[in-house]
């Protein structure tokens, strides 16, 4: 009976693995295809790669992309761990439904409804679409995630170390920097991947938004693909999935890094 669970739970994963993986695979692989036609392997070649780096159309959707990632991820990380400190830490409080409700609604709200309504929000009040409203709209649907990222770590934050930190005289703000901070780091930084990766990948919300001057990548490599998929565009799908995946193993190394000197902290406060 374990037996055949478990060859059946192996072939679950397996299938479920090649599904979301096997189609990225492919996509690398004939990054590095000879041949223009993306279907048919003429050899190994690196020659897209060369060809990628010349189009400057390409090279200028992905610097803007870079930075309105960075940009609106950062400023998403800031005020989303705020919110986050909110709702965790204030109790109950006159208008929490309806903050609580705010900072939820982009993740329900389908992405077409939060274009079209910061859309109309820019025209409204005359502001020039361009690379600044991309920005502020990425930050408005990326902050949430932080917020419930940090929200989760910070209900589960044993609040005696605070208390006792500051029963030895240490102020609410040094607290927070010196004590509260550092623990919830890794939640603060799984936050700002977590945002920049949902403004690398955002289409919709940009579309509605942009302006001249600020083409993201993923609006240029739609227009391109319309018009038939070119070994351009696997170059260029290939070095995201790569910036993504070193990203993600790079935080969660620093990640068990902090936790695994947290431990150590604690045992050797614990012997003494």
């Amino acid at each position: 009976m374990n037996r055949g669970f478990g060859w059946f739970s192996v072939s679950a994963l397996v299938i479920g693995f090649s599904f979301l993986y096997l189609p990225i695979v492919i996509l690398i692989l004939f990054s590095f295809n000879e041949s223009k036609l993306v279907t048919v392997w003429g050899g190994f070649s690196l020659k897209w790669y060369g060809e990628m780096l010349r189009n400057e159309g390409l090279i200028n959707a992905a610097w803007v992309t870079l930075k309105v990632a960075i940009l609106s991820s950062t400023v998403a990380t800031v005020l989303g761990t705020m919110a986050g400190m909110v709702m965790a830490r204030f109790g109950a409080f006159r208008g929490r439904t309806l903050f609580s409700g705010m900072v939820y609604a982009p993740l329900v709200m389908p992405e077409v409804i939060t274009g079209l309504s910061l859309l109309l929000l820019f025209v409204a009040v005359s502001f020039s679409r361009g690379f600044w409203t991309v920005t502020i709209a990425h930050v408005t649907f990326s902050l949430c995630y932080v917020a419930v990222v940090v929200q989760s770590r910070l209900i589960g934050f044993d609040r005696s170390v605070e208390e006792a930190a500051m029963d030895l005289g240490c102020p609410p703000g040094r607290t927070f920097f010196a004590i509260t901070l550092p623990i919830i780091m890794p939640a603060i930084v799984s936050g700002w991947l977590l945002a920049f990766t949902l403004s690398l990948d955002d289409l919709v919300i940009a579309s509605f938004t942009t302006g001249p001057g600020a083409t993201t990548l993923p609006m240029k490599i739609y227009s391109q693909v319309r018009l038939g998929v070119t070994p351009e565009i696997n170059a260029v799908s290939t070095i995201l999935v790569g910036l993504v995946a070193t990203g993600v193993v790079v935080a969660s190394l620093v990640a068990k890094r902090q936790e695994r000197q947290r431990r150590l902290d604690a045992q050797m406060a614990a012997q003494a």
